[in-house]
């Protein structure tokens, strides 16, 4: 008689756990049929993405690999990185799935925007780096070096960079919902974050010196996005629609 109600606190958790697991297996499989589909233009993709520093070695110059598996490994990895994005709204779609019959239904209302405001948002912020950001950078690294010295970037050392400002650049477009669920849920008010203003644009600049390579530009470049999306958080924030009776 005892063990009935351990067994009916147990069977939940089991039912959760089998979800969890089911989401996260067809997650993975979307991310590799995404990646099977884009395995055999692996090299294109590389010599895309690599274009904004290309376009700016000098003339004769070219991106070299230091390593024996680097010609088949870079592209690889850049696929294999590029599925898990272009897979990210069918992965926040199964977190969602499996959250949301835990919400109420206003709850709901307010998730689903900014749910597709995150995803809109990150990949806003890689656009960014790579059109904009990219360009500016890497003109700026290929024209200050000594003349005596030959531009030959590792296709490598290349990938683990761009990746790096992909994700930073697209965390940073985040401040927006970031900033409007803060307030939402009563964490802290529009007024009280814009009295820490002063600080919150020395913190931008901060996060841009950790998370840029070493120069002003690239820097500034993802320091005042920063600080222009959090001023757009503030200012969605105060949209923040009425609880119905």
């Amino acid at each position: 008689m005892s063990e009935a109600p351990e067994h009916d606190n147990e069977q939940p958790l089991v039912q959760h756990l089998l979800e969890i697991r089911s989401r996260i297996l067809r997650s993975l499989l979307v991310i590799a049929l995404v990646f099977i589909g884009l395995f055999w233009f692996a090299n294109d993709i590389y010599l895309y993405i690599s274009e904004p520093l290309r376009a700016h070695l000098p003339e004769g110059s070219t991106m070299i690999a230091t390593e024996v598996a680097s010609p088949f490994l870079a592209p690889f990895k850049l696929t294999l990185v590029l599925s898990f994005f272009l897979s990210i709204p069918y992965v926040l779609h199964q977190i969602w799935a499996f959250i949301a019959p835990g919400l109420y239904s206003s709850e709901k209302r307010l998730a689903i925007p900014l749910l597709v405001a995150s995803v809109v948002l990150f990949y806003l912020g890689m656009a960014f780096a790579y059109y904009v950001v990219f360009p500016l950078i890497f003109a700026f690294f290929t024209s200050v070096g000594p003349e005596s010295v030959t531009v030959m970037t590792d296709i490598n050392r290349y990938l683990e960079f761009i990746l790096k400002l992909f994700f930073a650049f697209g965390l940073a477009f985040e401040i927006p919902v970031a900033t409007v669920l803060m307030v939402w849920s009563g964490i802290t008010t529009v007024e009280k974050l814009k009295a820490k203003r002063p600080y919150i644009v020395v913190g931008c600049f901060v996060m841009g010196m950790l998370l840029t390579p070493p120069d002003v530009i690239s820097q500034s470049l993802l320091a005042i996005p920063m600080w222009l999306l959090f001023e757009a958080g503030i200012l969605f924030s105060k949209l923040k629609p009425s609880n119905p009776d």
